[in-house]
């Protein structure tokens, strides 16, 4: 039964949402302008037809709704890159399938096994392989140099401790924006994870974009406090977003994801 009207209180769920559902988008098709559009079908969807939830809590719903639209399209990934994402994508053809989504699921946007399997459809059990399938494939497959922009000296010491357990190289932990590109510079990362706010007050976004100016194209993760402030579809956004306080499961899945399958565009200040 079609039901063109939605209650204040989903729409509100549904706003809330929104920039996880983006972030999850885009990380699945590898594109900001694909991503979004469908997270513009899954919303349509909903609010042309609320019964497509299916007794489901809004956000996992609309995951669901997402994932089904993405399937039934052909799960495609944008084709035609060159450079990192090319390789990238060459990667991700050979994970099983599944797995990738089942990872950024869990580890990025914190949703536990059970609503995983309902997300993609599949029983609990496999959900839980599945994740455990990507994190093994993914460190299997690339290792490099990790640089860490990071004013907080107790977190970029755990970011170190955590991405040199993975088996990458860390070039070294920057304060600020000058720091930052004099440590490119001098040593330059296959991966930059970066902070929005530094030291001097000086912008990690900035940081990365003179990194990028400088040294080439680069995977980059920024990491924030407010995530959401990030994915407003007004800018060039990161495809990767770590959100503070973090997980050592998310920064783990992001590097991995990161050196996968990057998105090497930057945000403007």
């Amino acid at each position: 039964m079609s039901d063109a009207s939605v209650s204040p209180d989903i729409s509100e769920e549904l706003g809330t949402a929104l920039p996880y559902l983006r972030r999850f988008a885009r990380a699945m098709t590898g594109s900001q302008s694909s991503g979004d559009q469908f997270a513009a079908a899954a919303l349509e969807a909903i609010l042309t037809d609320r019964s497509v939830l299916d007794g489901a809590a809004v956000k996992t719903g609309v995951f669901r709704v997402l994932y089904g639209i993405w399937s039934s399209a052909g799960a495609p990934v944008d084709d035609g890159e060159s450079g990192l994402k090319a390789r990238a994508q060459k990667h991700l053809s050979r994970l099983t399938a599944n797995s990738r989504e089942a990872l950024l699921l869990h580890s990025v946007e914190g949703f536990s096994f059970g609503e995983i399997a309902s997300i993609i459809g599949i029983d609990q059990s496999e959900a839980e392989e599945l994740v455990q399938i990507a994190r093994r494939e993914m460190a299997d497959a690339v290792s490099g140099s990790v640089m860490i922009i990071e004013d907080e000296a107790v977190i970029a010491m755990d970011i170190e401790s955590i991405v040199s357990d993975m088996g990458h190289r860390v070039t070294g932990v920057a304060r600020t924006r000058d720091e930052a590109v004099a440590l490119g510079s001098a040593d330059k990362p296959d991966l930059i994870l970066a902070d929005i706010q530094l030291a001097d007050n000086s912008s990690g976004i900035d940081a990365v974009n003179d990194l990028m100016a400088n040294l080439g194209d680069r995977p980059v993760i920024f990491i924030t406090a407010f995530p959401e402030r990030l994915l407003t579809g007004d800018k060039h956004e990161p495809a990767f977003l770590i959100s503070k306080p973090y997980t050592e499961d998310q920064v783990i899945s992001a590097v991995s994801q990161a050196m996968f399958f990057s998105s090497t565009e930057t945000l403007k200040a």
